[in-house]
């Protein structure tokens, strides 16, 4: 389907590879084929799904007379890393409103924005969920009081703008599948601010991909990503009202958040080290390696038995390792 996409910048190194997981096949794929789309290639330390969120939104920023990006997220966020990279790569002011309180060393995610020049503000969790709203309101009208102009960009760049980074991507994966002869598959990716999944689930539509997307929740429950979807696809409507109705088919794998947001098992870091001595394939223990132990138990339970054919979205996420390796020394 033709579409009129906003303009947006080449920020991310796309396409990215979709590589076939023989390994992994053998181990877990009980007859399915594992394949796996690099999105964690995306760029060096501009890496993971947020890049592509950011190509469109930072055009639409720099097309607004934005000069100054705010965005939210956890203090080890990929997506505020993303940010403040861009930020950096344009000569835009970046302010990151993180949750938690700043800690003594900064590693990760988090020296990264620093290294980046963001300003950085942190909230301590309670003050955070229950007034983010105001405190973007608030720096916005602090830095309208400087005679900046400030675009206040939602956890995970995950609106109605955002979305088009993944119905891009779809097409890329039409193409991926003629090239690895896939004539269907089931899609999973890892769902924490919903906005890459509500992208795949449109873009899977719209292009006629021939795959059934699956997000499986990293916090929150079913109710709040099948919403969350439903909210984006809704804001990307509104704002661009020439694109297609589409007829969302939300689906969400609940069941693998664990012990909480961020909180990873240690069948979770186990399972990420075998599969890096496995296929030398790197996920982290916020998202994609609650994702893929998701996927890999639903393998096993049958869901995925209407085809043979499983691509695995790898969102990125590597810096997230790095402040968790305690959970890697047994």
């Amino acid at each position: 389907m033709a579409l009129n996409y906003p303009r947006k910048l080449d920020l991310a190194l796309t396409p990215t590879p979709l590589q076939l997981l023989e390994r992994a096949s053998s181990q877990w794929g009980r007859g399915h084929r594992l394949w796996i789309k690099r999105d964690d290639l995306t760029g060096c330390a501009l890496s993971g799904n947020k890049v592509r969120k950011l190509e469109f939104i930072a055009a639409h920023a720099i097309d607004n007379g934005y000069d100054t990006l705010i965005t939210c997220g956890g203090l080890q966020s990929n997506h505020a890393r993303a940010t403040a990279l861009v930020g950096a790569q344009l000569g835009l002011d970046v302010h990151l409103l993180l949750r938690g309180e700043e800690p003594l060393e900064r590693e990760g995610n988090l020296l990264l924005d620093h290294l980046a020049g963001a300003t950085v503000s942190c909230y301590p969790a309670s003050q955070y969920f229950s007034e983010i709203d105001e405190l973007f309101a608030q720096w916005q009208n602090e830095y309208a009081a400087r005679g900046h102009k400030a675009l206040a960009i939602p956890t995970g760049g995950s609106d109605g703008i955002g979305a088009w980074g993944y119905i891009a991507a779809c097409e890329e994966l039409v193409q991926d599948f003629k090239q690895a002869h896939i004539e269907r598959a089931h899609i999973i990716t890892a769902s924490g601010s919903g906005g890459t999944q509500a992208g795949l689930t449109l873009g899977a539509s719209l292009h006629q991909l021939p795959a059934t997307v699956w997000g499986v929740n990293v916090c929150d429950d079913e109710q709040y990503f099948l919403d969350k979807v439903a909210a984006d696809a809704s804001d990307w409507q509104l704002r661009y009202p020439g694109v297609p109705q589409v007829e969302l088919h939300t689906r969400v794998i609940d069941g693998y958040v664990g012990a909480g947001y961020g909180v990873a098992s240690a069948e979770v870091f186990e399972l990420i080290s075998r599969l890096a001595a496995l296929e030398g394939v790197i996920l982290d223990p916020v998202y994609t390696g609650k994702a893929f132990a998701g996927m890999v138990a639903e393998i096993a339970l049958g869901r995925f038995d209407d085809c043979q054919d499983i691509v695995f979205m790898h969102t990125g996420g590597i810096f997230g390792v790095f402040p968790q390796r305690e959970g890697f020394r047994s």
